[in-house]
């Protein structure tokens, strides 16, 4: 489960990161708060532009931070953007604690915490290929999701009691703080011991990622799936706020909530991380767990009730999401991986654009009950595409004897057994034998 530990930059970077993410969920439970209780009266459709603004530019920026990600160092570029995050925090905290701060100006902030983070995520996602080898990818990314959500864990409860306490400006600082926890890490991070880069010298920029992922059936169903869900079924701030609010409770009630959807989530990213690779056929089932557990967590009549159903859609969210990462990573070309991440991060972000608002207008027109539910249809239609693809593509009805193994018998010379048809490329764990030849593509 923890063998990316094994590599020095590695641990320096899950250090690192712990502890930033702990300041981030800090700040993102103080800004849906200031939202929706201290510029607003309970607006969950401000709320829902606040997230719109901020998640939009990876969506409208895609073009050009997957060419940052592939075309320049990423250490230096998350040394830009890390550097970039902490004074945007410092100047929201200073807006706060003087009683300036408005909506618009908090929008405003908010797509400029959006272009920071739309360079970051393609190179922080890339970077971490940069770190271990091949064969320990699919585990860092998980083990990356674990850092996240063991900080989901403990940054909105701290915060909720912080806002209470304190007041939301004071988080916007601690969270700045924290930002040097990462920008530590990495100045330490032995840049020799970095995989080497593949470089890629072939012209397109984002249009050779898109006909790649376009040429790839798999890919386009993976993103395809990621995307209803982000925008329909992880509008989690909405979600959890509006319900904490119905429920009688205040931040801190919040905050909760949101700590305990991350023990669901830290669970699925750390039995992600035992996998030996990421599988299109957890992804669907995890989107299949989200739908019933979203829905489910609809109808709860109390507190704790709800409470405790967000554990199931925190494991399933975060089991879906890590396999497709980790599906992403360990199967693109190395050449086109930052360009083909920022599609991936355009689809995952940029999905909050369009589903956050009408999130936002549903809580506010029917009950954030409704709004849940229809995320918890996203899911259901995200299961369904991934199950008829994979009907489609033979992957249920795949045969373990389809592979070439290599066995050894002390008794007997060494043989080969060699299957009349090829697998795909998902499905080439399923042998048993210790050893294994590498398979051949049918001709004709």
């Amino acid at each position: 489960m923890f063998r990316s530990f094994r590599n020095f930059n590695y641990r320096t970077w899950f250090a690192g990161g712990v502890i930033s993410n702990i300041g981030g969920w800090m700040q993102a439970t103080a800004q849906d708060w200031v939202v929706l209780t201290e510029l607003t009266d309970n607006d969950a459709t401000a709320m829902g532009v606040t997230m719109a603004l901020q998640f939009g530019p990876p969506l409208v920026l895609v073009s050009l931070t997957g060419w940052v990600a592939d075309r320049f160092d990423r250490r230096k570029v998350l040394l830009v953007t890390q550097t970039a995050l902490m004074m945007l925090a410092l100047g929201v905290a200073a807006l706060l604690l003087t009683g300036v701060m408005t909506l618009p100006l908090m929008f405003c902030f908010a797509a400029a915490f959006g272009v920071a983070n739309a360079f970051d995520a393609p190179a922080r996602q890339a970077f971490v290929s940069d770190m271990v080898s091949l064969e320990d990818t699919s585990n860092a990314v998980a083990l990356n999701s674990a850092a996240f959500n063991m900080a989901r864990l403990v940054g909105p409860a701290v915060g909720g009691i912080l806002i209470v306490i304190l007041g939301t400006g004071w988080v916007f600082v601690a969270n700045a703080v924290t930002f040097l926890a990462m920008i530590i890490a990495l100045l330490a991070i032995r840049v020799r011991e970095l995989m080497p880069r593949i470089k890629d010298h072939r012209s397109g920029g984002l249009g050779e990622g898109f006909r790649y992922v376009w040429g790839r059936p798999d890919l386009v169903v993976v993103f395809a799936m990621v995307f209803l869900i982000g925008a329909f079924g992880m509008n989690f701030p909405i979600f959890a706020s509006t319900m904490a609010l119905e429920f009688g409770k205040d931040a801190d009630g919040y905050g909760l909530l949101s700590s305990v959807l991350a023990i669901g989530s830290l669970a699925g990213a750390l039995l992600a991380a035992r996998r030996d690779r990421a599988r299109v056929r957890v992804l669907v089932i995890s989107a299949g767990g989200f739908g019933v557990a979203s829905v489910v967590s609809a109808l709860m009549p109390t507190y704790w009730s709800y409470a405790a159903v967000l554990i199931f859609v925190g494991f399933s969210t975060v089991s879906m999401l890590t396999t497709a990462n980790g599906y992403v990573q360990t199967t693109t070309d190395p050449a086109l991986r930052g360009r083909v991440l920022a599609l991936y991060m355009a689809v995952i972000m940029g999905s909050t654009p369009i589903g956050a608002p009408i999130a936002g207008w549903i809580v506010d027109a029917f009950s954030a009950r409704t709004a849940i539910v229809v995320g918890g249809i996203a899911g259901l239609v995200s299961f369904g595409i991934g199950v008829g693809w994979m009907l489609w593509s033979g992957r249920l009805r795949r045969r373990d004897g389809a592979l070439f193994l290599m066995t050894i018998d002390e008794t007997r010379p060494l043989s080969v057994v060699q299957a009349m048809e090829p697998t795909t490329f998902d499905d080439r764990a399923a042998a048993t034998s210790p050893i294994r030849v590498p398979r051949r593509r049918k001709r004709g």
